[in-house]
């Protein structure tokens, strides 16, 4: 990916921006508009708290492309500098200053005034989901698979059918197996069984998240990721054996929701892939 810092964009043109967050959707629409959009910029708004999976993948959207991903990095303040100022207030989906301060705010510095048509990854079946909508006068966001109707099986379609020269499928990105989202490796969207997924596969990740958490002694407040559940007692063994059992439940449940059955790992029948993620890029 570009790591130069970028500089805003130039006026007196229209710009046409996808934002990629490392996640399925963002990809396929990347692929979708390739050349129906010769002009289009890719950017990539890095908290630096995501997943070397997604920096992995990236790394091969971008030589699918054939063009540079701009990456946009928060100016001079990191997730921890911000937690400080908020006296170790977690972010939640209620309040979601994290994607405000390190998505939202860069994405915005780099447009500036310029004249930019942004496009967002929503599907035409998750029509209850909101993307990016800036407020700004000069963005305007398109979602170009709600206007063509693609839904969730046409994505698996365009990332399966998207094969390099020597034949290597681009395919999902690797977190998939366990994870149905990109972000940060603390996103607070998780669900548990995701969770467990990061014990498992990244334990020293999973004990940075969890050192964030912390109790008011004098009050009993708790500042935990998950409402009602601190990530020390997901981490116990019989919780995990517990959680596990409850998600297995969960998929024979819903196994009938989607029959083109393509999209691999632990998530292969979840209905809604996880719920909504940081809104800049969907997923």
């Amino acid at each position: 990916m570009n790591n130069v810092k970028p500089l805003p964009l130039a006026m007196g043109e229209t710009h046409h921006i996808l934002a990629l967050s490392g996640g399925k959707d963002s990809t396929a629409l990347a692929i979708y508009m390739r050349d129906k959009v010769r002009q289009m910029k890719y950017v990539f708004c890095d908290t630096g708290y995501e997943l070397k999976e997604t920096y992995d993948y990236l790394k091969r959207v971008e030589a699918f492309l054939g063009k540079p991903i701009t990456r946009l990095t928060p100016d001079g303040i990191t997730f921890d500098d911000l937690l400080e100022m908020r006296n170790g207030f977690l972010p939640s989906p209620q309040v979601r200053w994290c994607t405000e301060h390190l998505k939202i705010k860069p994405y915005e510095k780099y447009i500036g005034d310029a004249k930019v048509i942004s496009y967002v990854g929503i599907r035409s079946d998750e029509s209850h989901r909101q993307g990016y909508i800036s407020s700004k006068p000069n963005i305007t966001t398109i979602f170009p698979f709600v206007e063509d109707n693609l839904v969730r099986s046409d994505i698996i379609r365009i990332l399966e059918n998207s094969t390099f020269r020597d034949g290597r499928k681009l395919g999902l990105p690797k977190y998939y197996e366990w994870r149905s989202r990109s972000g940060c490796f603390f996103c607070f969207f998780q669900q548990r069984r995701e969770w467990v997924g990061l014990l498992e596969t990244h334990p020293k990740l999973f004990l940075r998240a969890m050192q964030y958490e912390k109790e008011n002694t004098t009050t009993g407040e708790r500042y935990t990721w998950i409402q009602g559940e601190s990530l020390e007692e997901l981490s116990r063994p019989e919780r995990i054996a517990e959680i596990k059992a409850d998600f297995k439940r969960r998929l024979e449940r819903e196994e009938t929701q989607y029959s083109d059955g393509k999209l691999t790992g632990i998530f292969a029948n979840t209905r809604d892939d996880g719920g909504d993620g940081c809104t800049i890029c969907k997923f």
